[in-house]
């Protein structure tokens, strides 16, 4: 319930995604006040353009139950966009994050919803 969903067109050697996918899994806790157990992280890779050419380049969409704002939107972008930079080489300008509230009865879990 936190949950990212990353594609990237960058290059993930097998070495680094458990490690990128655990780092990512930190931030949403972290940053959302909300337990790791119940954090969910996706890492796809794809191809991408940005600004009309292929590049390096990652988009996340991100949800959860309560705890999305401004601030924290902005503490996720800005972990994420450090994180990208340092282990994939992507530069900011070419990441981009969506964040999206889901209500309880929207969100199903073990058989049922949280609502």
């Amino acid at each position: 319930m936190p949950l990212m969903k990353m594609e990237t067109s960058a290059k993930v050697p097998a070495e680094k995604k458990e490690k990128l996918i655990l780092s990512l899994s930190r931030i949403l806790a972290d940053v959302t006040g909300k337990p790791e157990a119940y954090t969910m992280v996706t890492l796809a890779e794809t191809t991408a353009s940005m600004g009309g050419k292929l590049s390096s380049a990652a988009f996340a969409d991100v949800r959860g139950i309560g705890g999305l704002n401004q601030k924290v939107n902005e503490g996720i972008s800005k972990q994420v966009a450090d994180l990208l930079k340092a282990e994939l080489n992507i530069a900011p300008e070419n990441i981009y994050l969506t964040f999206t509230e889901v209500a309880t009865t929207n969100w199903g879990w073990k058989g049922g919803t949280f609502g």
